[in-house]
């Protein structure tokens, strides 16, 4: 099995090596990541300026672009076929409800999908920016363990990505795995103002506080309760339930 591993968080992210030592076991494994943090980029690319792959070692490449660069890059270019999976992470931080919206760690999985690869997103819900690197290496054999099942699956459903959280705990106590549905959640205070140092006005996006919401089966709850979230996602983001029901809602030209 082959295997292409990369990242939004660089290169040297404690997270990607974790991801590479859980994979080895279960294939050959390819590793091409940003040179760079990337986070938030989401399904970015790279179009106004050339792409540098720069050898990093046996299998691996570092790219100054984008995580959705690295990915189409490794397909279509440095790796001599085509992997059977992309797999993105491990992320510093969960990617639950709406953040796989913005995450470059899901956008780089989303490009393994819509290249017609099956592939699995992976993150770390700790709270903190960057989470413990002893406590993320720890979760290796249980990562594995993970992967292993996922990446064997008798019938791996097609033109889905399976997006994955691991809960903030040892990995000793994850109290199981549960199927999972998005959650919600809202960010307060968000923006923060600020002067440059001018005196002009400017804004910082991010910090503030996030208030998680779900239903039993949603992410939020699974990791909440001490359990590894697999939430399945697709590219196709029409609303059938809309679309089914336009009479009540649609009047036409």
């Amino acid at each position: 099995m082959r295997l292409l591993c990369t990242n939004d968080d660089g290169i040297l992210a404690t997270g990607l090596e974790t991801l590479a030592q859980a994979a080895e076991p279960l294939g050959e494994v390819y590793v091409v990541a940003p040179d760079r943090e990337q986070s938030a980029t989401s399904h970015s690319l790279t179009l106004h300026h050339p792409l540098r792959p720069v050898r990093r070692g046996e299998r691996r490449w570092q790219v100054d672009g984008t995580p959705t660069d690295c990915v189409m890059l490794a397909v279509e270019a440095l790796m001599p076929e085509r992997p059977d999976f992309v797999l993105s992470g491990v992320n510093h931080g969960q990617n639950m409800g709406e953040d796989v919206l913005y995450s470059g760690t899901v956008a780089a999985a989303m490009e393994g999908l819509s290249l017609g690869i099956p592939a699995i997103a992976v993150s770390y819900a700790w709270g903190d920016l960057r989470a413990d690197p002893e406590r993320l290496a720890s979760q290796v054999g249980l990562l594995s363990d993970l992967l292993k099942h996922l990446l064997t699956l008798p019938d791996f459903p097609r033109d889905t990505l399976l997006n994955v959280n691991l809960p903030p705990v040892p990995s000793e106590e994850v109290k199981g795995v549960r199927l999972t549905r998005l959650g919600r959640r809202v960010y307060s205070n968000s923006i923060t103002p600020m002067k440059d140092p001018w005196g002009r006005e400017i804004f910082w996006i991010g910090g503030g506080s996030a208030e998680w919401r779900g239903e039993p089966d949603s992410d939020f709850q699974a990791i909440r309760d001490g359990y590894v979230s697999v939430t399945p996602l697709h590219l196709d983001l029409t609303h059938y339930v809309r679309l089914s029901s336009a009479e009540s809602w649609w009047r036409a030209l």
